[in-house]
């Protein structure tokens, strides 16, 4: 994974399509769905973080530009 369409695709393999028009509230969403397949042990430890890291940093330069 290297960008958020990637953690988009990855979440749809789980059946998750997440868009509600905000682009933040996208964002939280997705980190939410992959807390919550991390928890459930359905998703690999290396994909969780990767993913993560790509989530947060993608939240933390929304919320620069504001």
């Amino acid at each position: 994974m290297k960008n958020t369409y990637d953690i988009q695709q990855f979440l749809k393999k789980f059946g998750t399509i997440i868009y509600v028009g905000d682009r933040l509230a996208d964002l939280e969403l997705m980190e939410e769905e992959l807390k919550e397949l991390h928890q459930s042990q359905l998703i690999e430890e290396q994909d969780f973080q990767t993913a993560l890291f790509i989530v947060r940093h993608e939240i933390q330069q929304l919320k620069n530009k504001e």
